[in-house]
């Protein structure tokens, strides 16, 4: 008996595809191109859509949920406006590497070139904040740029690929052929790359591992401890904050500690990260001495010019490394590095308003162990909840995009089965997607969003005050009242100026499951 393959359209084989990936989420805006393809979202149900406000948005809470959950994101849209919006969360995602497919709708395929009604060549614009892009123009190549583009995107070092569709492909037919996704072991550095770093931290004296976003915080820790050496972390970088071995973050608004044990040190051993300017601005010809550099992305050392490369997953790499490092007893350098703290800045309070860095003292102090998972936008705040909460924060590293940090909380709280998610804003950035209150509404996400609110774009302000002789034009903003609009959207509003009455908003914020938006309202001309 003659077996009949059946056929599915482009948009049933697109869901077909993702659920034998195992995706079950999907971040999007729809349109007129990619309508077929919501229609068939709508008959099923092993795939849930969340619909935000604006497409950029939807790409930063794919980011946010990749973050947390070790999944890909995955963003639809339509063509033109729609597919331009989510470049700037393809720069992020590309930038701090995190895997992201991004499907946009594109004219029919007849019609390319010709200036169509939202046409726009968004293979050329996202070129260069993808690992990689495709064009779909026939229903033929869908399946296997599927599962190519999964394969880019989570492997190696992670990150976005686009894929473009042609209206046409949505409604042509073709069969699924079977399918196994098979991830090529990494590639791993030789032995002799391996044996040459050991040889340099077993025979240095004052040698300190700098931690990025990309490193395995517990073979960092036994390293460190079994060699009693100092751990500095990047913005991004994750450790144990309480670890007798840890010092601070480092780079252009870290640490004088942490950013002191680099320039004392005779090795810098850099795991996961990329040392960009934001780094090595701090040192000596912003450039760092005597490296060894540990990262899945081999283009990195080209600009670190490392001793030794050390290509590969760092948490292989640490395990092998660790056989080949000798017990060190001396803790001689491990407790002058730590003396660097006494060189750390006090935060100066410059009035009886209420000041940033004792909410977030108070945050910490309020939840101890049991924070909730952070996000920040970008600014001000983004330091001080860097230097004040003991934990990894899903923030925006690379490019410093405003208006990350919201929907990356909505993300970041569906990854996690709706679990609350707080959100460090500035008065400033949270503008930029505070639409996406209705999305929490929509989809009763628990995300507490708390507004550093001094009415200035303060990082920008705090630059005019040093370099521009406090010439500050363009940064004193005007904002909407926050508790206000947040009961618009029927979200809980709260205002908190003084700092005794923190705790009794956090208690508030927490005793609720809807969305929260507290305004705090501190000192305007407070700097880092």
């Amino acid at each position: 008996m003659q077996t009949v393959t059946k056929l599915l359209n482009g948009s049933q084989i697109i869901i077909q595809i993702l659920k034998t990936l195992g995706i079950d989420t999907v971040f999007g805006y729809p349109g007129g191109v990619v309508l077929n393809l919501y229609d068939e979202l709508s008959k099923q149900n092993d795939i849930k859509h969340y619909l935000t406000r604006h497409e950029q948005a939807a790409c930063h809470a794919a980011e946010g949920y990749a973050r947390t959950s070790g999944k890909c994101g995955i963003v639809f849209v339509t063509s033109g406006p729609g597919a331009t919006n989510i470049i700037t969360g393809l720069a992020n995602a590309y930038q701090d590497g995190y895997p992201i497919i991004a499907v946009t709708g594109q004219v029919s395929a007849e019609l390319l070139n010709k200036d169509a009604f939202q046409e726009v060549d968004i293979i050329s614009m996202t070129k260069s904040c993808t690992k990689k892009n495709f064009q779909v123009t026939s229903v033929n190549e869908l399946q296997e740029t599927l599962i190519e583009a999964y394969k880019i995107a989570m492997s190696g070092r992670k990150g976005p690929v686009l894929i473009d569709i042609t209206k046409n492909v949505f409604s042509q037919t073709a069969s699924i052929n079977p399918f196994d996704i098979k991830f090529e072991k990494e590639n791993m550095c030789s032995q002799e790359n391996i044996k040459a770093a050991a040889y340099l931290l077993n025979n240095s004296k004052k040698p300190v591992i700098i931690a990025g976003g990309g490193s395995s915080k517990n073979e960092v820790r036994e390293i460190a401890r079994k060699l009693n050496i100092p751990v500095v972390t990047t913005m991004l970088g994750n450790y144990f904050y309480d670890d007798e071995n840890y010092i601070g973050k480092i780079g252009i608004f870290g640490r004088n500690s942490a950013n002191r044990v680099i320039r004392e040190s005779d090795l810098v051993f850099a795991v996961g990260t990329r040392l960009n300017d934001r780094i090595r601005c701090c040192f000596k010809n912003n450039e760092l001495q005597n490296i060894i550099h540990l990262d899945i992305n081999e283009k990195e050392f080209s600009k670190t010019n490392p001793a030794v490369s050390l290509l590969g997953d760092s948490k292989d790499i640490l395990k092998e490394l660790k056989n080949h490092l000798n017990v060190n007893n001396s803790r001689t350098w491990l407790e002058f590095a730590k003396s660097f703290k006494e060189f750390d800045d006090s935060p100066i309070k410059r009035s009886n308003h209420l000041h940033s860095f004792e909410i977030m003292a108070e945050i910490q102090d309020y939840f101890g162990q049991n924070l909730p998972q952070v996000t920040t936008e970008v600014g001000q705040h983004q330091v001080w909840a860097s230097r004040y909460l003991h934990t990894q924060l899903i923030t925006s590293g690379g490019l410093g995009t405003m208006g990350f940090g919201f929907p990356a909380a909505i993300g970041a709280s569906i990854a996690q089965n709706g679990k609350p998610v707080i959100c460090i804003a500035g008065d400033g950035s949270i503008q930029m997607n505070i639409q996406e209150l209705a999305t929490c509404m929509d989809y009763k996400l628990p995300v507490k969003v708390f507004i550093l609110n001094n009415g200035y774009l303060g990082m920008v302000r705090q630059f005019q005050e040093k370099s521009c002789e406090e010439r500050y034009y363009a940064t004193k903003i005007s904002n909407p009242d926050f508790v206000k609009l947040a009961e618009s959207y029927g979200a809980l509003g709260l205002r908190v100026e003084k700092r005794e009455d923190i705790a009794s908003a956090l208690d508030k914020a927490f005793a609720t499951d809807k969305p929260v938006l507290i305004d705090f309202v501190v000192e305007e001309m407070e700097v880092l």
